[in-house]
């Protein structure tokens, strides 16, 4: 864990906090290409054995049947589902409080109109990653906005356990959320079977949803197949806190966030001395009584607490490093806020931890990372929908413009689109 005053820790230290995870895209990119070629060439026979291979699961169906989900919505703690139903639902009302207007115009002046048309895209593909953990959350998440959105297909696709089944309460998710379909199939396999189709899996427009550096690369190759949200790796937090924080909440956000993987990154930057030593202190005592300690401690490696002389200098440091989750608990919290540049998703006050937006808020907790925050937004209805723009001209109108766009035409020398303008002013 990196400790200390900001001042007195190297640049290059402070750099290679910044840039986590730089360089680890370039260290996979060969084996995930082998691996999208041998899907596209060979298409459900590829995807049983990469699944054979990564998770030791011989699998014959690769869509999941409506029995087999409703059998597993059926198997879930009543309570359980309830809970589900309560994440869904805050999570579709605040996506739908995201919808722009479908259609609308403005007058530029007499005789034209602008205006925009937003329509869903016609398919989507969630990614639901597995392995260490279930992510049922992930499914409403990425599945729930989709639909919110209008989108009319929305797959899911999810790996299997060694016996060929998916967890039953990722299935629950997917049942409440309204996924179309459901594939048995994870990792790099999963994406290229969703950009390119398979005998079994349908391929679709974009693909959303986190996953391991793996299924990263694998997005970040299928683009001329299909788009994708944004890169996300493992996952991060950055918290600016100053002497009206509680450090066992500090250090409790921390070790939530280290559980997630051994690469995840938890960094606390602080004006108070005081606050920082204590929260270190926590995070120790606390990193030794939780169930994933392993992990956790793997993932303090790369933990820093830092004392900075003002807020402004937390807040230069947050902007630099753009943050997946940021954390403000400060006296005047609305002022730090304020001066925030980048971050995926933004928790304010000290009852504002992480955790309520990986699964009940509403907001989505599928967020940029490894500083991808500077040019990427946090999944939103933005993503599953596109944008038209409209002109509806009359002759009047055309006649104010048309002189300009004549001018500029020839200018170019493109003398047929002048006379487009011409031709309507000659009959």
């Amino acid at each position: 864990m990196l400790y200390g005053k900001l001042s007195e820790i190297p640049e290059k230290e402070i750099q290679a906090l910044v840039e986590r995870g730089g360089g680890e895209l370039a260290n996979v990119n060969d084996t995930v290409s082998s691996i999208l070629t041998d899907v596209r060439s060979e298409g459900d026979a590829a995807l049983r054995k990469y699944t054979q291979r990564f998770d030791g699961a011989n699998i014959d169906a690769i869509e999941v049947s409506k029995d087999e989900i409703e059998k597993a919505y059926k198997s879930i703690d009543e309570d359980l589902i309830k809970h589900l139903e309560i994440a869904a639902s805050n999570i579709r009302k605040f996506h739908e409080a995201q919808m722009p207007d479908k259609i609308w115009f403005m007058q530029l002046s007499p005789g034209i109109e602008l205006g925009q048309k937003v329509t869903a895209l016609a398919s989507v593909g969630a990614y639901v990653p597995g392995g260490r953990a279930s992510y049922p959350s992930t499914a409403l998440m990425t599945i729930i906005p989709a639909k919110v959105a209008g989108v009319r297909k929305v797959v899911m696709c999810t790996p299997p356990g060694p016996d060929g089944r998916v967890n039953p309460l990722t299935l629950a998710a997917a049942k409440v959320a309204g996924a179309d379909h459901v594939y048995r199939v994870g990792g790099v396999q999963a994406i290229a079977a969703m950009a390119y189709g398979t005998e079994s899996v349908m391929k679709v427009d974009k693909i959303v949803g986190p996953g391991n550096v793996y299924v990263t690369a694998a997005k970040m190759q299928i683009r001329d197949m299909a788009e994708i949200d944004f890169p996300a790796g493992p996952s991060e937090v950055l918290i600016i806190a100053d002497d009206s924080a509680y450090p066992e909440m500090i250090a409790s956000d921390m070790i939530a966030q280290a559980e997630h993987d051994p690469q995840a990154v938890s960094v606390l930057v602080t004006t108070s001395e005081k606050l920082a030593y204590k929260v270190k202190e926590e995070v120790l005592k606390q990193a030794q009584s939780t169930l994933r300690k392993e992990i956790v401690s793997s993932s303090l490696k790369n933990a820093a607490i830092l004392i900075a002389d003002s807020i402004e200098q937390c807040v230069d440091l947050s902007n630099r490093f753009a943050p997946e989750h940021l954390e403000i608990m400060t006296e005047n919290n609305n002022a730090t806020l304020e001066n925030i540049e980048h971050a995926g998703s933004i928790f304010v006050g000290n009852y504002a931890p992480v955790p309520v937006g990986d699964y009940a808020s509403g907001t989505n907790h599928v967020l940029p990372t490894a500083g991808y925050a500077r040019m990427y937004s946090g999944l939103n209805i933005m993503h599953f929908l596109k944008v038209s723009s409209i002109q509806r001209i009359s002759k009047e109108g055309l006649a104010t413009i048309g002189d300009t766009v004549i001018s500029l035409a020839e200018k170019e020398g493109l003398q047929a689109h002048a006379d487009a303008v011409r031709v309507r002013f000659s009959r």
